[in-house]
């Protein structure tokens, strides 16, 4: 029976066999994450030089830029990186390594997401609240509790999965660690107990959906009994680039978690898993700034400023 000393690496879940395929996926994965980096960069420093982009709206976003990064770090360099060398392994350490930030990243970013719903909820509804409730360190507070849920949801999950003996082999069928594909190399009973921890978090997560929800509901009841056509455009120009976020975060990982098992496959599952890991890091940016021309006159004056200034 294989346990934590025999087990020294994983073996990761191939995106393709042939030497051309994986130099084509290669390639693929870097623009794609070089992309991102550009578009998270472009937010975080327009929202860091425009004085104007220093509201809780905007320090919620720099936050999301961040979590975004880190999450698309975690999963698709070692996949460039194991593809580029045409290997699959991944060490026993770096794979909780790469677990543990992954769940930092990923809680931190659903808890931001719904602070994002309930400070768009008090602009809209509860306007003339905003500045008593949203101060700045009221918005410290919020991101750094964002932060810290994501800390202690990743400390509580990766201690409990890797201290469960194994004697499954040690292949991971996915392309990144993640907690269900190391539960099934399990052999003891003692991975109830983080099913139980599974469980527990899935129920804070949906105490947080259900916010999400009626937050979003309460606004659009909102807008919708605005009289100016002026400010519903305005509201709904901050509110909808938010709630396709939500959408295109929740869509992807409800369908790689809920779907039927009869349309379980192992491409099916990669393709699952690239959706919710690594689309939407990258389109986050697009998808904000495309309604949002506040942030999209900061991001062409940062270029101005990098391309004309004086030497």
């Amino acid at each position: 029976m294989l346990n934590r000393s025999s087990v020294s690496e994983f073996l990761l879940l191939a995106f393709a066999d042939t030497r051309e395929l994986q130099l084509l996926h290669f390639a693929l994965f870097l623009g794609i994450y070089l992309a991102t980096l550009l578009g998270n960069g472009l937010i975080l420093s327009a929202v860091a030089c425009d004085q104007r982009l220093h509201t809780p709206m905007y320090f919620f976003l720099f936050n999301l830029a961040l979590l975004d990064l880190g999450c698309i770090s975690t999963t698709l360099l070692k996949a460039m990186a194991n593809l580029l060398w045409d290997t699959r392994a991944i060490s026993y350490q770096g794979c909780a390594a790469q677990l543990s930030f992954y769940l930092l990243f990923f809680g931190a970013e659903y808890s931001l997401l719904t602070i994002m719903a309930y400070d768009r909820y008090i602009a809209i509804c509860q306007p003339l609240h905003y500045g008593s409730l949203l101060g700045s360190r009221a918005c410290a507070q919020l991101a750094a509790a964002a932060w810290g849920s994501g800390f202690l949801n990743a400390v509580l999950h990766t201690a409990n999965t890797f201290s469960l003996p194994l004697c499954h082999g040690n292949a991971v069928e996915q392309f990144f660690c993640e907690i269900p594909q190391i539960l099934r190399l399990s052999c003891s009973d003692v991975y109830l107990r983080e099913v139980g921890a599974l469980i527990f978090s899935i129920s804070l997560a949906l105490v947080c959906f259900v916010f999400i929800v009626v937050s979003y509901v309460q606004i659009f009841r909102a807008v919708l009994r605005m009289p100016s056509e002026q400010g519903r455009h305005k509201a709904f120009s901050t509110c909808l680039p938010q709630l396709t976020v939500v959408s295109l975060f929740l869509s992807t990982i409800m369908f790689a978690y809920l779907k039927p098992l009869s349309l379980s496959s192992q491409t099916l599952n990669l393709m699952m898993s690239f959706m919710y890991s690594v689309v939407p890091p990258a389109v986050n940016p697009l998808i904000y700034s495309m309604r949002n021309r506040v942030l999209k006159d900061a991001i062409g004056k940062f270029f101005e400023y990098m391309l004309f200034q004086n030497p």
